[in-house]
């Protein structure tokens, strides 16, 4: 069982629309700080989208608009104008590994230098996020080589660096090992622990076995068949929801019954 957590993200009566079709409905739940809260459930349910409403992405689709409220640290997420505040402090990792087609060092200082951070601070930054990415062994002596030179795993290491070194409190990860092989997904386990003791982590994952392995709390995810759109049937710690789930279907879902 976790320990007591205070919260970081309140989640109160979200819903989510891509113009007219609703994609969320009425989702509330807390989100424990420093701490790794996974979010499971079948294709089509809403996660990712409800992960992107923590840092506002959907901006950039036409149409689309969130209703209730998202506070963190006391500020409504969904009604904040302070974009460039918000995505510093809410990072995000995708599935695919995504390195900018710049050096292995220009990969991690970019955001701080878009920041205006000075050049002292940057280089220290950039060393301190591949430290805490847990790559800073494996590419000290080549950061002007690119990054692309780096395999996959490396790559998405580089990219959570990246994501440290604006100093975020959150770190959104959507299905961020679907791509790697068994010994990468592995470290980003691993790593994703290990940076849970000083960042809020929320991952989205098809793989019940890396939400159980890794996450403190796990939110399951279905589609209502009558509305089509993505509700939240449970939230609790994940040992709780795997071994003693509230909702059938939650149990029909975590015992391959369905989805």
């Amino acid at each position: 069982m976790p320990g007591a957590a205070g919260t970081k993200l309140e989640v109160d009566s979200l819903s989510f629309f891509y113009g007219k079709t609703r994609a969320l409905k009425d989702v509330t739940f807390n989100i424990p700080e420093r701490r790794i809260t996974a979010i499971i459930g079948p294709s089509g349910c809403g996660k990712t989208t409800l992960l992107r409403v923590f840092n506002r992405m959907y901006d950039l689709v036409p149409g689309a608009r969130a209703q209730g409220t998202v506070l963190m640290d006391g500020n409504d997420i969904v009604t904040t104008t302070k974009l460039l505040d918000l995505r510093q402090k809410v990072g995000m990792v995708f599935q695919r590994p995504s390195p900018f087609p710049m050096s292995i060092r220009d990969n991690v200082a970019f955001g701080p230098r878009l920041l205006g951070w000075n050049k002292t601070r940057v280089k220290e930054l950039v060393r301190s996020s591949l430290e805490a990415a847990a790559l800073w062994d494996e590419v000290s002596d080549r950061l002007d080589e690119p990054a692309t030179s780096l395999s996959g795993g490396q790559q998405q290491r580089l990219v959570i660096a990246r994501c440290l070194a604006v100093s975020p409190e959150v770190i959104l990860m959507d299905e961020p090992c679907s791509a790697l092989d068994p010994v990468a997904t592995l470290k980003i386990e691993d790593l994703m622990v290990q940076l849970a003791r000083d960042y809020t982590i929320v991952i989205v994952t098809h793989n019940m076995q890396q939400a159980a392995r890794v996450s403190d709390f796990t939110a399951f995810m279905l589609m209502n068949p009558e509305g089509r759109h993505g509700e939240l049937i449970e939230f609790a710690p994940t040992a709780d929801l795997f071994n003693a789930p509230r909702d059938p279907r939650t149990e029909a879902y975590i015992t391959g019954r369905f989805g």
